[in-house]
């Protein structure tokens, strides 16, 4: 018996001119992401800069007080003469914040130079992120969205810590914008869903044979 002999693979096909410049241009968004990751090293030292401060406030050191103070000191406020446990959680929160959009940027940088750029060739990388195996477009977006809801989050508990320093039209437009990033992020989600199971909601025939009677 004769035994087929595999089929040579086929030569890439040949891109013309016009399309490879205009799929070559992806090639623009490589200085938007450099740029990023600039506004993440200007993060990092931010962060830093804070953390030192507070620990040198909680040693009683007296610059790093004024400048602890200064940063969370909210307009009408009595000001505290030393660091208490609010001021503390104040600035911790503001910590957070910081590597919550320290997180965001890494999933733009990453994850739209994935998408968007070039392969990065992670695979059986023993640090690749869980995401970065299935992303897409649509899964960037959930992502970025939930991160959003809870960057706004730690602005909104930062506001009802001081809740008595501000009217009530100030509280409701931000419980107001953080509810509509709620219902933003899942708004985006169910419409990945609708894309992704096209048939969880009746759209795909049924492969069963109807039975006659």
């Amino acid at each position: 018996m004769k035994i087929p002999s595999p089929q040579a693979p086929k030569p890439p096909r040949k891109i013309g001119i016009l399309p490879n410049l205009i799929f070559m241009s992806r090639w623009l968004q490589l200085p938007l992401y450099l740029g990023l990751i600039l506004a993440q090293c200007v993060y990092v030292y931010h962060f830093w800069v804070e953390l030192v401060d507070l620990i040198g406030a909680a040693m009683g050191n007296a610059s790093s007080l004024d400048h602890i103070l200064d940063a969370v000191a909210i307009p009408g406020a009595i000001r505290p003469e030393k660091l208490n446990e609010q001021t503390i959680m104040l600035v911790v929160l503001a910590l957070i914040d910081v590597v919550m959009i320290s997180n965001l940027l890494i999933m733009v940088i990453v994850g739209g130079y994935e998408t968007f750029v070039s392969r990065m060739n992670l695979e059986g990388h023993p640090d690749q992120p869980e995401w970065l195996s299935h992303v897409n477009a649509s899964v960037l977006k959930v992502k970025l969205a939930t991160a959003i809801i809870g960057i706004s989050s730690i602005h909104l508990l930062k506001t009802f810590i001081n809740a008595n320093l501000y009217d009530a039209k100030t509280l409701i437009a931000q419980t107001g914008i953080h509810i509509a990033f709620l219902f933003s992020a899942m708004a985006i989600a169910y419409c990945d869903r609708l894309m992704i199971h096209p048939g969880a909601h009746g759209d795909e025939p049924s492969d069963k044979p109807s039975e006659k009677h």
